[in-house]
């Protein structure tokens, strides 16, 4: 199969303004890699053909400022061992606690620890798979509310895009366990990465918004990790969806907008203990009813 990068490279003073366009397009083909001993930063893309890249870019460059980049981007074809290559460069194993993350071409050399678990991970063409700051910050919520809380609430992923959270939450132990998303091909996805690691069935992943997403329902953790002007446009409806005695872990939050996230909703959810932390130019905000 034949595999187009798409490389070009930008000014390490725009990329959290590049990462969050690209989250405001959901476009998960691209993303930005940072050299810091360097002080370089490009944006790179894996594709199946050269129009899809073209198509991309022109997404991209279109909604961006033009002095955003240093020069045009580089499409070129890979070799089959050289596009694997690439995605191992810049896809390593994570721990969670006894959560391990794991890419699935380390999946017969991996030694497992004793009463861990493990969540094989298959980068694909899609960046959905728990590098980027806002699914690890979320990860450690998870698996520190497992370590105080024990797994029997319900688990609700809102905006799951390949599932990592709500596959990591069932790996955990949780039993009942939604995710959802407003694009079809992220619930594909999910359920594929769903039987690779032997869960299909576990998690109940269908396509929804946060209006239809989570109506009707509760969840001791509820999990958004989605940029900051739709979790604010929607607070109603998240901090509604807490069970008592639950929380709610937003993420997709730049660091330079987390004051104003969470004077939103702390205004709305008044009592709940409020806690946040930063992870490069990312943020999380935790509310505890």
């Amino acid at each position: 199969m034949a595999l187009y990068e798409l490389k070009t490279e930008v000014t390490l003073e725009v990329i959290d303004r590049i990462e969050e366009l690209l989250s405001e397009l959901e476009e998960q083909r691209l993303m930005v890699l940072e050299d810091k001993p360097l002080a370089r930063a490009w944006v790179v893309g894996y594709f199946e053909s050269k129009a899809d890249a073209i198509v991309a870019w022109k997404c991209l460059a279109g909604a961006a400022n033009a002095d955003w980049c240093k020069v045009e981007p580089e499409l070129h074809e890979l070799a089959d061992v050289d596009w694997k290559n690439s995605y191992k460069a810049h896809f390593k194993a994570s721990k969670f606690g006894r959560l391990n993350w794991v890419p699935v071409w380390e999946r017969e050399t991996f030694l497992l620890p004793s009463g861990e678990e493990v969540l094989w991970l298959d980068p694909g063409m899609a960046f959905g798979t728990g590098n980027h700051e806002t699914t690890r910050l979320c990860c450690e919520r998870l698996a520190l509310y497992a370590v105080r809380r024990g797994n029997s609430g319900r688990i609700i992923d809102a905006g799951c895009g390949s599932g990592i959270l709500a596959l990591s939450a069932a790996k955990l132990g949780f039993q009942t366990i939604s995710g959802f998303d407003n694009d079809p091909e992220s619930i594909r996805v999910s359920r594929e990465n769903a039987e690779l690691n032997a869960l299909a069935g576990k998690v109940d992943f269908q396509v929804g918004d946060l209006v239809t997403g989570l109506a009707g329902r509760k969840a001791e953790l509820l999990m958004a990790n989605i940029q900051s002007d739709v979790l604010m446009r929607f607070v109603d409806e998240l901090c509604a969806a807490v069970a008592p005695e639950g929380e709610l872990v937003l993420s997709g939050i730049l660091s330079r907008e987390l004051d104003e996230v969470r004077t939103k909703f702390a205004d709305k959810a008044k009592g709940w203990k409020i806690d946040s932390r930063v992870l490069g130019e990312w943020a999380d905000l935790s509310l505890a009813r």
